[in-house]
């Protein structure tokens, strides 16, 4: 099993637990601030390995959010 495949399947059983509420999940306005100015960080060449890594985490999440919203809206549709 890949990575990319344990991220799907994960978001497959999160989506199921309750559709309606997964498709309304948003970020924190604090964690959206902080990944902006870690992303600007990198940018300009100024971020430290630390905050590469918490980067690389928010992004992950980032990434098993939508995945499991979009299967929470296929099954909505199904």
């Amino acid at each position: 099993m890949t990575v990319a495949e344990a991220f799907e399947d994960i978001a497959e059983v999160l989506a199921k637990m309750n559709p309606s509420q997964i498709i309304d999940l948003h970020a924190p306005k604090s964690m959206v601030k902080r990944v902006e100015e870690l992303i600007y960080k990198k940018k300009d060449g100024k971020i430290s390995a630390e905050e590469s890594i918490e980067l690389e985490r928010y992004l992950t999440l980032d990434l098993l959010i939508n995945l499991t919203k979009a299967r929470a809206k296929r099954l909505l549709n199904a």
